[in-house]
């Protein structure tokens, strides 16, 4: 009988309402369907999809990717091929953006003007230039640290104070979501990971999805950023990842 829909989107990382947007568009239109109507999958179906997923992973647009997929004189291994060789690339130029940015974000009160008061009054406890020197020795030269430091260099006491307003009612209500069982594929988290990227935007950088799926990753890869979400409540990093993945296939549908 095939895949269940909700089986393939647990397989392939994705929502179901994706996959009912593939199908709606006939970009995958499953094989068979159950005696009640439901979608099943095949093998082949996850084969395409899979080629889907890395295409739509490399920013080409579903037209796009139909338009690949649908000729006939293409070769299955050289599709492969071209994908991995371009995956690759993707890839490496990804971590280090996003290694960049994020240690940007660590460093970004380098520009700010406070007296030592003012910061404690603003951070409290925190080290808000803990990994400043670090991150303007390895990445002062990206666009995404220039932009982050000419923002940062223009806030006052009162703006770093709604920003870290913004951060705490922010991980306040993320981990009264965890605390209700609330799940990563859920609107509210998913609308939680949105609001967590266009923070970002709104007060150091622009923040495109493929760069917020990094940043997902390295929330749970990098021991720092884990521990760091994880004293908010155990297993937040993991739980901000999936939602943050979610939010990014929920856009890009």
């Amino acid at each position: 009988m095939g895949y269940s829909v909700g089986q393939v989107a647990g397989f392939a990382g994705v929502t179901v309402r994706t996959l009912h947007h593939y199908d709606g568009i006939g970009l995958l239109v499953p094989s068979e369907r159950s005696h009640a109507g439901h979608r099943r999958y095949s093998d082949a179906d996850l084969d395409r999809l899979q080629q889907i997923l890395f295409y739509r992973e490399l920013g080409f647009p579903l037209d796009e990717v139909a338009a690949l997929l649908d000729d006939p004189d293409a070769d299955p291994r050289a599709h492969l091929r071209r994908q991995h060789e371009l995956l690759t690339a993707r890839i490496e130029k990804l971590r280090k953006m996003a290694a960049a940015v994020e240690q940007a974000m660590e460093a970004r009160t380098m520009g700010i003007d406070l007296t030592p008061e003012e910061r404690f009054e603003v951070f409290g406890d925190k080290d808000p230039e803990q990994y400043a020197a670090e991150a303007e020795e390895r990445w002062g030269g990206t666009e995404a640290y220039a932009e982050s430091q000419r923002r940062a260099a223009r806030y006052t006491k009162e703006d770093w104070k709604r920003v870290q307003a913004e951060v705490d009612d922010w991980q306040e209500r993320y981990t009264a979501l965890m605390a209700a069982g609330g799940q990563p594929s859920g609107e509210t988290a998913m609308d939680l990971a949105e609001e967590h990227r266009r923070h970002i935007g709104k007060w150091y950088f622009e923040v495109p999805y493929e760069m917020h799926r990094c940043f997902a990753e390295m929330y749970v890869s990098d021991e720092r950023f884990k521990a760091y979400y994880d004293s908010l409540r155990p297993g937040l990093a993991e739980h901000l990842r999936q939602a943050i993945l979610a939010n990014a296939d929920r856009h890009s549908a």
